[in-house]
C-alpha cells in the first residue's frame, strides 16, 4: 500500500510543504509570510496556530483529503545533540522543540506542527536528521581551549540524503562507505561520513571552517578578540559581522554566488580573488576531512545551491580530485529527504528512534 506523507519545513519567513505518495511528490508549495505577519508574534512557538491554519487552508484549496494521510513529517529543529535518524515526535521532543534547548528557530515548529496535525488525524509524526545531529567522535570535540568545545551544527538532512543517494546508485549501503559530503548554500558544511555516521564536521553556523556567502567561518582568533574588546562594536554587531554580513557579503556586499561570478567575469579583480578564495577554502577543508578518514575516501560529494555553479565545482575538483572521485548533486531536496526518512520507518527498513 502506498504511503501518503505531509511534509512541513518551516523557515523564518516561509513554510514549505509537500504531499508525497511514497517517493513521488503529488504537489508542493512555499507559503510566504510577510514581515508584518511574523512581527505580530513575540516568539517562534506563538506562530504555531498561524502557520498551521495556512497549511490546512492550502490543503483544502487543493481539494486534498487530509484523512488519506498516513504520516506527518516535520523539519527537525534545535533539539539536544542526537544521532542521526528518524525520530517519533514524543512529549520529550515536543517540549524541547517548544523551549528551544539549543535556540529558537523556525525549524523548531516543524515537529510541533507535524505532531499536532498527526494527532488530530491519528497518524504518527516524525522529524528526520535535524540540524542538531551530533555524531562527532570524542577526539573531534577538542578545540584547543577546554572552555570552547567543538560542536556539530551542519546540514545533516541533505548531507545524509545525498550520501544515501550515492550509495544506492553504486549498489552499496551507506554504512559501508567513507564519504566526504559538502553542502554549499547560504551556509557551508563538510561532513566526514564513516560507517553511516558523520564523525566530524565544520560547524556551519558558529565560526568554523571556510567562509560562505553570509558567514565568516573560522576567522583568526587573536584579532577577533581585539575587535570584540575594542569598544567599537556591540556583541550583536560583531555577531552580525560574522553571521549574516560575513563571507562573500563582507568582501563584495553580495551573498549571491552567481552574481559574484558575474562581477568576476566583468573584470572585477577583487571578486575574482574572493570567489577563488571560496574555492580554495572549500578544498582545504575537504583535505582536512580526508585526514579524518585516514585517506580512505570512497567519494567526495558536492551538493547544495552553489553546486549549480560549474566554475565553483570545477575549481574544487581540480584541487581535490587526487583524494577521491567527485560526484555533484546539484541543489538540495530536503522535502524528499524528509519523506524518505519516514518511509524507511513506515516500511520497516529501520526503527524510529526515541528522543529522551
Amino acid at each position: 500500500m502506498a504511503i501518503k506523507s505531509l511534509i512541513i519545513n518551516p523557515g523564518s519567513t516561509s513554510t514549505k510543504i509537500a504531499v508525497f505518495e511514497d517517493e513521488t511528490m503529488l504537489f508542493d508549495k512555499t507559503l510566504r509570510h510577510t514581515n508584518e505577519e511574523i512581527a505580530q508574534f513575540d516568539s517562534i512557538i506563538a506562530q504555531k496556530d498561524f502557520r498551521k491554519n495556512i497549511i490546512l487552508d492550502f490543503l483544502k484549496e487543493q481539494n486534498f483529503d487530509i484523512k488519506s494521510l498516513n504520516v506527518c513529517v516535520g523539519r527537525g529543529g534545535l533539539v539536544k545533540p542526537i544521532s542521526g535518524g528518524t525520530y517519533i515526535v514524543n512529549d520529550a521532543l515536543q517540549k524541547d522543540l517548544e523551549v528551544g534547548v539549543q535556540g529558537q528557530h523556525a525549524s523548531n515548529l516543524g515537529g510541533i506542527l507535524a505532531r499536532e496535525i498527526g494527532d488530530e488525524l491519528g497518524v504518527p509524526a516524525y522529524i528526520v536528521d535535524p540540524v542538531a545531529v551530533d555524531e562527532m567522535e570524542p577526539i573531534a570535540r577538542l578545540s584547543g581551549c577546554e572552555a570552547i568545545p567543538r560542536t556539530a551544527i551542519s546540514h545533516p538532512l541533505n548531507q545524509k540524503a545525498m550520501a544515501r543517494r550515492y550509495a544506492k546508485e553504486v549498489g552499496k549501503k551507506y554504512d559501508e562507505l567513507d564519504l566526504i559530503v559538502v553542502h554549499m548554500g547560504g551556509g557551508v558544511s563538510w561532513g566526514a561520513h564513516h560507517n553511516g555516521r558523520i564523525v566530524d564536521v565544520f560547524n556551519a553556523l558558529d565560526g568554523d571552517g571556510a567562509f560562505s556567502p553570509e558567514r565568516a567561518g573560522g576567522v583568526p582568533v587573536g584579532p577577533l578578540v581585539k575587535l570584540c574588546f575594542s569598544g567599537k562594536y556591540t556583541e550583536a554587531e560583531v555577531r552580525k559581522m560574522l553571521v549574516g554580513e560575513g563571507g562573500l557579503n563582507s568582501y563584495l556586499h553580495c551573498n549571491d554566488m552567481q552574481q559574484c561570478e558575474k562581477m568576476m567575469n566583468d573584470g572585477d579583480k577583487k571578486a575574482e580573488l574572493v570567489v577563488n578564495a571560496f574555492i580554495y577554502q572549500i578544498a582545504k577543508n575537504i583535505g582536512a576531512m580526508a585526514a579524518v578518514l585516514k585517506g580512505h575516501v570512497d567519494q567526495i560529494i558536492l551538493t547544495g545551491g552553489i553546486s549549480y555553479e560549474s566554475y565553483i565545482t570545477d575549481g574544487i575538483k581540480e584541487r581535490v580530485g587526487f583524494i577521491a572521485p567527485v560526484t555533484i548533486y546539484k541543489g538540495e531536496d530536503e522535502l524528499l529527504a524528509l519523506a524518505q526518512g519516514a518511509l524507511r520507518v513506515m516500511n520497516k527498513e529501520e526503527e524510529a528512534k526515541i528522543y529522551e
